[in-house]
């Protein structure tokens, strides 16, 4: 593996499309590799566009649009971090070797519709997964939920991410609302929503899982210590690592991971989510990069999951080994602004392991996630007893 010079015509180029709070640490990743990065994303000063090379606003479903950036800028990988792009341009720059989709052109398709993945893990792979059907309009998805799903049940889009258009259905009178909420919440309105059961589980983990190259060249499958979290409405609150668990719910998480990612095929990070109770281990989710319940191995681990992404592309070794326990907790924006101050920033830093991340975001919103509070220590417990007391110290203010 060769890395060039950046700004030069031997520099190794990536281009990123999306280029969020998760995006901007892959860009720094790449960067400490002198990888010359290309942030692409929907509005003005995303936090990736603030750490890039170069940057650019467009609409990534707009294919003429993304043609003209991705013929300007030749990059070698291009590297989704949304799910809101064409992926018809995408097939085409790849299957013409014009650059490579990471971490293949097949996970990107079907992760991002929860259609396709869905069936992809339990008709194909016959991973173990909850109830579910597909409805495409309110009179479809009245007749599959009281006919096949039952209450309660989730109702989501089938493109979306961190609990954008998801509701828990509980009685008739819920499902027109939540068809509304779906439509309108996802990142491109497709008309189809998935409804599916809801699992009776002890709790859910990320199990980050990384195919990258070893000494020999070969493609290999390393996994992260598993990730507890905690969700509200589908959004991530909390997450801490690493989650206690059995060692036969382990091995069938992990086998369940390394099934579902070697379908997918390619290079790079994958964060696997799944349902655990007791035992048993349901397959719910997965996304083809960095996880946002992953930010906690910023504070845990050797290689945080952006470093693991950007040399696992890059086909270099790379190291999951976990270094001590750790948690991390969302700072939202808190109201609806066009900019916004943080307070008690340093008297959140004075608990012992405790460390911030400020994304930069140009706009706040109530539920928008401005940042990350990560705590290191000798147990979980005190981690997140410790990024517990550090939130309690953080307001943000007009």
């Amino acid at each position: 593996m060769n890395i060039g010079t950046p700004l030069s015509s031997f520099a190794t180029k990536v281009m990123l499309l999306g280029a969020g709070e998760l995006g901007k640490e892959v860009i720094i990743s790449f960067q400490r590799l002198g990888v010359e990065v290309i942030a692409v994303d929907r509005y003005q000063n995303a936090p990736g566009h603030q750490v890039a090379h170069r940057s650019y606003v467009i609409d990534m479903t707009n294919e003429s649009e993304l043609r003209k950036i991705i013929l300007k800028e030749n990059p070698d990988y291009i590297v989704p971090e949304i799910e809101a792009i064409n992926t018809d341009l995408l097939s085409e720059v790849d299957r013409a070797g014009h650059a490579k989709v990471i971490p293949s052109l097949k996970a990107v398709q079907l992760t991002m519709n929860r259609e396709g993945i869905r069936k992809l893990a339990s008709e194909e792979l016959g991973l173990p997964t909850s109830n579910y059907g597909f409805a495409r309009s309110l009179e479809e998805l009245k007749e599959l939920i009281l006919d096949k799903i039952n209450f309660p049940c989730f109702v989501k889009p089938t493109m979306s991410s961190s609990g954008k258009g998801q509701s828990l259905v509980k009685t008739e009178s819920e499902i027109e609302s939540a068809w509304n909420f779906a439509a309108s919440g996802g990142r491109v309105d497709q008309g189809v929503v998935i409804a599916e059961s809801l699992v009776d589980f002890d709790y859910e983990i990320t199990l980050l899982t990384v195919r990258s190259k070893d000494s020999s060249g070969n493609i290999c499958t390393k996994f992260c210590d598993p990730i507890g979290h905690r969700q509200e409405n589908g959004d991530y609150i909390e997450s801490f690592q690493p989650q206690p668990m059995t060692d036969i719910a382990l091995e069938k998480s992990k086998k369940i991971a390394r099934l579902i990612t070697n379908a997918l095929g390619g290079l790079g990070i994958f964060g696997v989510e799944l349902f655990i109770k007791q035992n048993d281990v349901w397959f719910s989710e997965v996304s083809p990069r960095p996880h946002d319940t992953g930010m906690v191995t910023m504070a845990t681990q050797k290689q945080s999951e952006f470093e693991l992404h950007a040399k696992a592309i890059l086909g270099l070794p790379v190291d999951t080994s976990l270094l001590n326990p750790g948690a991390s907790k969302v700072i939202y924006g808190n109201h609806d602004a066009d900019q916004i101050y943080f307070e008690g920033i340093d008297q959140a830093l004075q608990f012992p392991g405790v460390d911030i991340r400020l994304f930069g975001k140009p706009k706040s919103f109530k539920k928008r996630r401005m940042g990350v509070i990560l705590a290191s220590s000798d147990t979980m417990e005190v981690a997140i007893d410790n990024v517990k007391k550090a939130s309690l110290k953080i307001s943000t203010k007009l």
